[in-house]
């Protein structure tokens, strides 16, 4: 069966709203002529945390910096799977998938792109430790190459999701040189619009214009990419012109930057939820009762308005409500101090010691949030104190269970543009991101059935059922449905914010002559 671009992205044009899947473009005065020699500098809100394993967050970093490129590709302009490094794609079989590689591509390094160096960088994610959520061997059994110019991939079970896995940044390509060390190279090995050339450890990336880019011609010399986690500080530079784009402003920026005449506040919809994660393997969240109480217990439309300043809505449970997979007639749940209370007795709480909230520092508007949350519950006799840190800190704990509550953003199609990959790494009883150690057979049943079901419409009613398990069990509490705000320069050309922080430096960006 020869699977049509049309038909791959059956159901995505239902994100269209949710996600912002659509260019926002920035300008110079009109004119103006880009110039070739400008370079720019990027303010990114995290930094890489294990050097650059693809099978990592990392693979962002090199995603938007213009350097890793996929086999295909989510365009956010025609929402849906399109081709990049392979040009078709066609299903052999009810297991197997072959990808025609692009032809005339070569790596940074000189060399040629070809189904071996497709394999090799492939497998080295499928072989990692800790593997991708979207690309791993729970979804993926073989990468083989049938013929210099075909990769084959060949699933455990019939899956209809396999262009959108080659999609996720986790799946980028790099040269067979990248994996010869002990720590995975990108530096001259990838074959996207920019070259990495130097970095600054935990601070910066520097790239250059790629001179013989397949994709044609490059318009910015290059640019610098910051790992700056303070919101304020991307805020401040954008206004002062020490960077030109700016991504996830926050919330208690957007004032001065709206003022400023040289800069473009951007927004759009996203799938991304604002949540208090609860570690439902410990005491006393591993009592439903208890989580029931915390819901209860807190105010998320006053949240929304007050710390959100009516920037993002309140959240009626893991989805949002315009999305096509949403739980029917879910509404926010309301604070009720009085039942919160007779669901702390039914759980037999006792405030014994005070719980923490760790606010993840990234999103400058969480130590604000907990704030709010160790408010609302004081008020129903649940003691909390207040800690703040950097993910990349954090996240070993949360990964092993010893913390108690995390506040922290989850974007649902950050992995593939389908929740299918939130679904089971964020919820199911192995899932590689299960922060709330939650585990449920039930739910599991119903994402493993999820995953095998190729229509659309019958896929989506899964994913609500499982939804609302997880509603129904106060897994976590989602607080609100975020926008994505980035800040950009109005010198610069070509820009399209795209609300997953995938693609930021590409071929046609430019900048007007100073």
């Amino acid at each position: 069966m020869r699977t049509s671009l049309a038909s791959v992205s059956l159901g995505l044009v239902a994100l269209l709203s949710i996600s912002g899947c659509t260019f926002s473009g920035t300008s110079g005065s009109a004119g103006e002529a880009a110039d070739p020699d400008q370079r720019i500098v990027v303010n990114n809100f995290r930094a890489p945390v294990a050097d650059w394993a693809l099978e990592s967050d990392a693979a962002y970093i090199l995603s938007l910096s213009g350097c890793l490129e996929t086999l295909t590709r989510y365009d956010e302009e025609q929402g849906k799977i399109v081709p990049s490094l392979a040009t078709e794609w066609t299903q052999v079989s009810p297991l197997e998938w072959d990808f025609t590689i692009r032809e005339g591509v070569t790596f940074q390094d000189g060399t040629v792109l070809d189904a071996a160096a497709v394999v090799g960088s492939l497998q080295n994610v499928l072989d990692a430790e800790v593997p991708a959520r979207a690309f791993s061997t729970t979804v993926v059994s073989e990468v083989t190459a049938v013929d210099e110019s075909t990769v084959r991939i060949t699933t455990p079970t019939e899956s209809p999701l396999v262009p959108y896995r080659l999609a996720s940044v986790n799946t980028g390509i790099l040269s067979p040189a990248a994996f010869e060390g002990e720590t995975v190279d990108p530096f001259g090995h990838c074959t996207g619009p920019f070259e990495p050339v130097s970095e600054k450890p935990k601070q910066s990336l520097t790239v250059d214009r790629n001179e013989d880019y397949w994709g044609g011609e490059v318009q910015l010399a290059g640019a610098e990419i910051r790992f700056i986690t303070d919101g304020a500080t991307r805020t401040a530079q954008i206004q002062t012109g020490e960077a030109d784009v700016s991504l996830s402003i926050p919330v208690s920026g957007l004032a001065a930057l709206e003022a400023d005449p040289n800069v473009s506040v951007l927004k759009a919809d996203s799938p991304r939820t604002a949540t208090l994660y609860m570690n439902n393997g410990r005491a006393p969240f591993d009592d439903v009762d208890f989580r029931k109480a915390v819901r209860s217990a807190l105010d998320l439309e006053a949240l929304a308005a007050s710390v959100y300043e009516g920037a993002a809505i309140p959240a009626t449970g893991p989805f949002a409500p315009s999305e096509p997979w949403a739980i029917e007639g879910a509404a926010v749940p309301q604070q009720d101090v009085g039942a919160a209370k007779e669901l702390l007795s039914s759980a037999g709480y006792s405030a014994d010691r005070p719980l923490e909230i760790v606010a993840i520092v990234e999103r400058a508007e969480f130590a604000d949030v907990a704030t709010v949350i160790q408010e609302n519950l004081k008020t129903v006799g649940v003691p909390v104190k207040i800690t703040t840190k950097e993910y990349a800190a954090v996240e070993p704990d949360l990964l092993s269970g010893n913390y108690d509550m995390v506040l922290s953003q989850r974007n649902r199609l950050i992995d593939i543009a389908d929740p299918i990959g939130f679904l089971t790494a964020d919820y199911t009883c192995e899932g590689s991101y299960n922060l709330s150690h939650f585990c449920n057979p039930e739910y599991d049943k119903l994402v493993a059935q999820a995953a095998t079901t190729a229509d659309t419409a019958e896929r989506y009613t899964l994913y609500a059922e499982a939804g609302q398990i997880l509603q129904d069990e106060a897994v976590n509490i989602w607080l609100v449905n975020e926008q994505a705000i980035d800040a950009v320069r109005t010198d610069l050309q070509a820009h399209a914010q795209d609300p997953l922080s995938r693609y930021v430096l590409r071929a046609e960006t430019a900048k007007s002559a100073s």
